[in-house]
C-alpha cells in the first residue's frame, strides 16, 4: 500500500484542487452539495454505497461503506467535513495553487486534504484486498464549522456500537495528533434596564451597561488557567447615545474547560451569577448552553493512541500526541465513551486564514498512516 500510495501522488493532488476550487462555506448548501455530488461519485466509482441525508438548510450530509456490507459489523467510524469557514466567491479570488512546498487555498487543510486521504486510503485497502475496508463507515458531514447543529445526531447513532472513531481534522503543524479537546460552551447574556438622560435626570435611569460590566467581571470570576476553564466574553452591545442611561445591553461568551464534570459546575456557577443583579431595577437573561462535550483522554484512547504510534514507527512515522482548545466532532463520539483519535489528517497550518496551508511532504505520509490503521484496526 505504501508504494501504491506514493505512485497516486500527482491524482491526489488533482482531485485536491478540484475540490479547493469549489466554494463549500458552512452556509453556502449548492457549494457543499456540490463537494458531496463530487465525493459521492468517485465513491460510486469504487464501488461504495452512499446514502445522501437531506437537508433543508444545510448541505447534505453522506453516510458511505462498501456495497453490500452489513453495516452491523462495521466498527471504525471515520469522521470528516465538507464546508469551510469561507464566503461564496473566495475560491475565484484565491484558487489552489503550490507554492514550494506548500498548497493554498480555501479549506485546503481544514478539511479538503484530509477528504482525499480517505478516499484514497479506502482505494488503497481495496487495491491490495483488504478486508478492512469493510469494516469503515466514513461520514461526510456539512456543517462542521458552525457547531454540527444539523450532523450531531446523526453522528452520535452511526457512533453507537462502534470500536474506534478516527476524526479526520488536520495535524498540528509539528505533526501531532490530537488525543484530547476541551469542551465548549455558547452564551448570549441580555441585561434591561431603564432609559433616562444623563444630565437631567440620570436617577431615573438604570443601567444595563453597568450591570453588564459587574457580570462580565463576575463571568471572568469563573477562569480556572490550571484547570483548563476559560471564560471569554466576545462580543458586547448596547445603549443608543453618550448622553443616555443604557436601557439595554447584550454579551456574547464562550466557555471551555476539560472534563464534563467542570461543564456541570460551570453551568451552576453561571446560573448563581445570573440570580441577582447589582443595579437594582435590572433584569438579566441568558441563553445557550454546552454545546461540545469535551474529548478527554482515557485509557480506551490511550490504548488505541499506543496501536496509532506503533503503526507510525513501523511506517517510520513519529507521532506524538497533544491536547488542544479547539473543538471538533471528536467530542461528540469521545462522549459516548468510544476510543476516539483525532487530528489524523494531513498536517498544514493557519486554518480559516487566507495563508491556510497543507505541507505537501505529509500528504501520501499521512494517508498511508490512515490506511495502515485501519487494517491494524480490522
Amino acid at each position: 500500500m505504501k508504494s501504491y500510495l506514493k505512485d497516486q501522488q500527482e491524482h491526489m493532488l488533482n482531485m485536491l484542487e478540484q475540490l479547493v476550487n469549489i466554494d463549500s462555506g458552512s452556509y453556502d448548501k449548492a457549494g457543499v452539495d456540490k463537494v458531496g455530488a463530487f465525493m459521492k461519485q468517485l465513491y460510486q466509482q469504487i464501488d461504495f454505497e452512499v446514502e445522501e441525508v437531506k437537508q433543508e438548510e444545510a448541505g447534505n450530509h453522506l453516510i458511505i461503506r462498501k456495497k453490500n456490507v452489513d453495516p452491523t459489523n462495521q466498527t471504525i467510524l471515520i469522521l470528516t467535513h465538507m464546508d469551510t469557514v469561507f464566503e461564496k466567491g473566495t475560491a475565484k479570488e484565491r484558487p489552489f495553487h503550490i507554492n514550494g512546498n506548500r498548497a493554498y487555498g480555501p479549506g485546503v487543510i481544514d478539511m479538503k486534504a484530509s477528504l482525499v486521504s480517505v478516499y484514497y486510503a479506502m482505494k488503497a485497502l481495496l487495491e491490495h484486498k483488504k478486508a478492512a475496508v469493510e469494516q469503515v463507515e466514513i461520514l461526510l458531514t456539512s456543517d462542521e464549522e458552525i457547531g454540527s447543529p444539523t450532523s450531531r445526531a446523526l453522528i452520535e447513532k452511526h457512533a453507537q456500537n462502534k470500536k474506534f472513531a478516527l476524526v479526520m481534522e488536520p495535524a498540528r503543524k509539528n505533526g501531532a495528533i490530537v488525543s484530547a479537546r476541551r469542551g465548549k460552551g455558547l452564551y448570549k447574556l441580555e441585561v434591561i434596564g431603564k432609559a433616562a438622560h444623563s444630565g437631567i435626570e440620570p436617577e431615573k435611569g438604570r443601567s444595563a451597561i453597568e450591570e453588564l460590566a459587574y457580570k462580565i467581571i463576575q463571568l471572568y470570576d469563573i477562569t480556572d488557567e490550571e484547570e483548563g476553564i476559560h471564560v471569554n466574553v466576545g462580543l458586547i452591545e448596547g445603549g443608543t447615545s453618550v448622553n443616555t442611561v443604557s436601557d439595554h445591553a447584550t454579551a456574547q461568551i464562550d466557555v471551555r474547560f476539560r472534563t464534563q464534570e467542570q461543564a456541570e459546575e460551570i453551568k451552576e456557577q453561571i446560573a448563581a451569577i445570573m440570580a441577582n443583579t447589582e443595579v437594582d431595577g435590572t433584569k438579566v437573561k441568558i441563553e445557550g448552553d454546552i454545546n461540545r462535550p469535551p474529548m478527554e483522554k482515557t485509557e480506551q484512547t490511550e490504548k488505541l493512541l499506543r496501536i496509532i504510534k506503533r503503526v507510525g514507527d513501523e511506517l517510520d512515522i513519529f507521532i506524538k500526541d497533544t491536547e488542544t482548545g479547539g473543538g471538533s466532532d471528536a467530542s461528540f463520539t469521545s462522549a459516548l465513551g468510544i476510543p476516539t483519535v483525532d487530528g489524523l489528517g494531513p498536517i498544514g497550518g493557519r486554518a480559516h486564514r487566507e495563508s491556510e496551508y497543507l505541507e505537501l511532504e505529509s500528504f501520501v505520509p499521512r494517508t498511508t498512516l490512515l490506511a495502515y490503521v485501519i487494517d491494524e484496526l480490522a
